[in-house]
């Protein structure tokens, strides 16, 4: 083993002689999945409604990624849940760092916003479970587990599951093109109006409001003389709401999984990062049928394995990991405001109620319950892998427009961007949004040009890292 001044040294004129990022030691990989199911009739997520769940399509899963260079370590963790709330996330966090020796800081909790999974905290769960209680003297999903006591366990147990299987490990890098599964989910109307979702074929619909992002990012880890790959991360920016009913399922990412095994064998674990996808779902309003779960899934992993060849293996690889936390400030209600929300939210279930106005109800109670002060601290991180790749980790549901503008001014030829990341501040619009309103805006919690603000972060750390020495 070298000194640490030898180390240096060789990799010091390694970028004198070449320009690249060299290190003497080799990249390890270790990947790992765990099962995060909770009981049979937990309530579920994803909607305005009190829904129990009733079976299984497939498991839902934390599955984690741990990657060693020398003595430098860093996780990315990817569950089958419509969000990760800061306290969870946080708590998982550093449980690895104790268990793991992993800093805080180097670790990503995600969601893939998987809308088949459990309701487990938020302002919706607070209030379904106190009418149980008060209707039944209990709730049965409560007596039943912790479940994010559970959850945390087990973020731990994937990581912890995938620094055991540290070996060394090359990777394959870079975007395939997918462009008949995500449609923009906002359109100009007629009337001058920005509306989510307006209906299929809608005669008053102009065009579409924003973009899509068409790149989906991929990683292929392999292991020395092997042929085929043991593992990959796929990115793509289109939301996990393909599925609904009330049996748990990780939505498309499952089909992707499956069609990826029977390319490159059975024991390939798959891992899906949601992209930037905040404005984005798979309705395509110029027809009435839609595409459905397995074959977006399916459609997704033929793209991936027809189009391996756009992939590059990192040739340098250069572990590194930058974190920034933000203040950023929050949207404000009056005690009136207050007050009404609390009327509105309570007639949930009870009696018809204008979705939007449930909406704007429990935006208003998670401002002052959940957040209780004027600004929110939201972390970015960015990891390195080599002197083309990098990872970029953003908190909430993030608009398209954010993470086509990150990537677009990222020095990475190679820049995959993760949304719901360690905290979950729901809907992150763009400021253009937010003047145009319609039901994302109307959930955001973070006051307009918080968006900007992030990927101003991300793109100065990602200057930072590509420049600088591991």
């Amino acid at each position: 083993m070298m000194s640490r001044s030898l180390c240096f040294l060789a990799l010091l004129l390694g970028v004198l002689a070449t320009g690249a990022i060299v290190r003497a030691e080799p990249l390890e990989i270790g990947v790992a999945a765990v099962g995060i199911n909770p009981p049979k009739g937990y309530r579920m997520a994803g909607y305005y409604a009190e829904r129990r769940n009733t079976g299984t399509l497939d498991e839902l899963h934390a599955r984690a990624i741990v990657f060693r260079e020398g003595g430098f370590q860093a996780a990315l963790v990817f569950c089958d849940l419509v969000a990760v709330p800061r306290d969870v996330a946080t708590r998982a966090r550093e449980r690895i760092a104790a268990r793991s020796g992993i800093p805080v800081t180097n670790v990503a909790v995600a969601a893939t916003h998987s809308h088949t999974g459990p309701l487990y905290y938020g302002v919706l769960r607070t209030l379904l479970h106190d009418r149980a209680v008060k209707a039944t003297g209990e709730d049965a999903t409560d007596s039943s587990v912790d479940y994010p006591s559970v959850l945390v366990q087990k973020i731990g147990e994937a990581v912890e599951a995938a620094a055991a299987k540290l070996a060394p490990a090359s990777v394959r890098a870079g975007f395939v093109t997918e462009t008949g599964l995500a449609f923009n989910r906002r359109f100009q109307m007629k009337d001058g109006s920005v509306r989510f979702n307006p209906g299929a074929l809608n005669p008053d619909v102009v065009r579409p409001a924003g973009p899509i992002d068409s790149q989906v990012g991929v990683l292929l880890i392999d292991r020395p003389g092997d042929k085929k790959p043991f593992a990959g991360l796929t990115v793509f920016a289109l939301h996990l709401d393909t599925v609904g009913g009330t049996a748990y399922s990780a939505d498309y990412p499952f089909f992707l999984g499956e069609e990826l095994r029977r390319a490159f064998g059975p024991n390939f674990l798959s891992v899906f990062g949601a992209g930037t996808c905040g404005d984005i779902n798979h309705i395509d309003v110029s027809r009435r049928d839609r595409a459905k779960t397995e074959e977006i899934g399916r459609q997704l992993g033929r793209d991936v394995v027809e189009q391996t060849g756009a992939l590059k293996p990192l040739q340098h690889p250069a572990l590194a990991v930058l974190s920034k936390t933000l203040e950023l400030p929050l949207q404000t209600a009056t005690a009136d405001e207050l007050a009404a929300a609390r009327k509105v939210l309570a007639r949930l279930g009870t009696e018809p109620t204008p979705f939007l106005e449930l909406v704007k109800a429990a935006k208003i109670i998670d401002l002052a319950d959940t957040y209780k002060t004027p600004t929110t601290a939201l972390e970015v991180q960015v990891f390195r892998l080599d002197g083309a790749t990098a990872l970029v980790t953003l908190p909430g549901e993030v608009f398209v427009e954010h993470g086509l503008a990150l990537k677009k001014a990222s020095p990475f030829p190679t820049t995959l961007v993760v949304e719901l990341a360690n905290a979950c501040p729901a809907y992150i619009p763009t400021l253009k949004a937010a003047r145009e309103g319609s039901y994302e805006v109307l959930n955001s919690r973070l006051a307009p040009g918080g968006g900007e603000k992030l990927v101003e972060a991300a793109v100065g750390m990602l200057k930072q890292l590509h420049t600088s020495k591991p």
